[in-house]
């Protein structure tokens, strides 16, 4: 299992995403609490995709060349606006935490976003082992 792509279009996507990460994870051989980590990171981006684009597409990849984990959200939505702002602990524009990309950010040893107000945005992070 190299990569496996979830099409987010509702609440039991975000939970699939999460048991994806986590089962591509183990079997790539990470520590207990790193599995943990990229599956919480996996749930926080698959909300994401819910809740501020109306869904989109997320993917767990085995990644060959060094090992490690990415994470992949893609969407069409309205875009992040200011991206430093939303990397901001408590910066919410749904009302929600604040804590969804920092979060991510936090709990990966990689992040990078690319967004286009009006046009959508990719977000990969990436874990190595």
């Amino acid at each position: 299992m190299d990569r496996v792509c979830i099409q987010v279009t509702d609440e039991a996507n975000i939970a699939e995403a999460s048991r994806q990460a986590r089962q591509m994870a183990k079997m790539i051989g990470f520590a207990t609490v790193r599995i943990h980590y990229i599956a919480t990171a996996a749930s926080e981006l698959a909300a994401n995709l819910f809740m501020h684009a109306n869904g989109g597409l997320f993917e767990v990849c085995n990644l060959i060349n060094r090992p490690g984990i990415e994470l992949i959200a893609t969407d069409n939505g309205p875009g992040i606006a200011d991206i430093e702002k939303a990397l901001q602990e408590g910066y919410s524009t749904a009302g929600g935490l604040g804590c969804g990309l920092p979060g991510v950010k936090r709990l990966m040893d990689e992040m990078d976003i690319d967004s286009r107000v009006g046009q959508g945005t990719v977000v990969k992070a990436r874990a190595w082992l």
